[in-house]
């Protein structure tokens, strides 16, 4: 068969099963042979391992996780998909296509039900409009997984993989950060998709963590300061909290003076130890 990421086999098989691309389900499929293999190896996946994608595509990252893997489930909201999945996956037997939402699907029962003595890992394109909700979805619900490699636009991964304290950390970054490790591996320029996006994509992995690197009095309550202290960027980290949480501002003045920081101090150079402690203070 055709290489999945030639451009005329692409062509003639999308006319074939009558599909168009969709800007609302962010799709952009992958020409650059190179960059599948890639991300295979940086996964450090194996035949021990499950591999659950969300977004397979035409199937390009799926057919090469599929080499590597004892199986892979992928996850896909377009009906249109399947039909034309079943030929450019014609090679391989170990693919389930499960259609659905990712954000509805119940992962802790797909794993079960499909990875039984199996290590999981995620491998997966991230469709780039909804890549912050599906990877708090991974970690959130705390899911038997080993490892998450997933390509995302630059921006985000550079958001993500943040160091704490830094210009660019914000409240993603921390919630990252409290569940697993993120590194970013490598850049994709827009050339290696069809159609080129007009942003550069990065390739991320991240690792959760088997015990998170703080203790909040309260988990809900420190990701509620957090997205308080950062819903107002240009603002001091008190003013956000106070006016995010409608708590006085001399309360939490007081809290964050308490943690050896100013009441000046903007969220980006807090640490996610000194919300940790909010937790608790506030």
């Amino acid at each position: 068969m055709p290489e999945l990421t030639n451009m005329s086999y692409i062509r003639a098989l999308c006319e074939k099963h009558g599909f168009a691309l969709s800007k609302g389900f962010g799709q952009n499929f992958i020409v650059n042979p190179s960059v599948c293999p890639r991300m295979i190896a940086a996964s450090g996946i194996d035949k021990s391992y499950g591999v659950l994608e969300i977004g397979p595509g035409i199937g390009v990252l799926t057919k090469e996780a599929a080499k590597a893997a004892a199986k892979v489930v992928s996850v896909e909201v377009d009906t249109r998909l399947p039909a034309l999945l079943e030929e450019s996956l014609a090679e391989v037997d170990n693919v389930k296509i499960v259609l659905g939402d990712v954000l509805k699907t119940d992962l802790a029962e797909l794993i079960r039900e499909e990875f039984a003595g199996l290590k999981v890992a995620v491998v997966a394109n991230l469709p780039y409009y909804i890549t912050s909700p599906i990877l708090m979805k991974l970690l959130e619900e705390r899911l038997p997984i080993e490892s998450i490699t997933v390509m995302v636009q630059k921006e985000a991964a550079d958001r993500i993989a943040a160091a704490p304290g830094s210009r660019e950390s914000g409240a993603i970054s921390l919630a990252v950060r409290y569940f697993a490790e993120p590194e970013t591996l490598f850049t994709v320029s827009p050339g290696s998709f069809t159609p080129p996006p007009k942003v550069t994509s990065a390739v991320i992995k991240l690792v959760p963590h088997i015990v998170p690197p703080v203790r909040p009095a309260n988990e809900k309550r420190m990701f509620a300061i957090i997205k308080a202290a950062f819903s107002q960027r240009r603002k001091t980290a008190v003013n956000g909290i106070s006016a995010g949480l409608s708590l006085p501002k001399a309360t939490v003045a007081e809290a964050v003076e308490s943690l050896g920081r100013g009441a000046m101090v903007r969220p980006e150079n807090m640490l996610l130890e000194d919300f940790a402690k909010l937790s608790a203070l506030l």
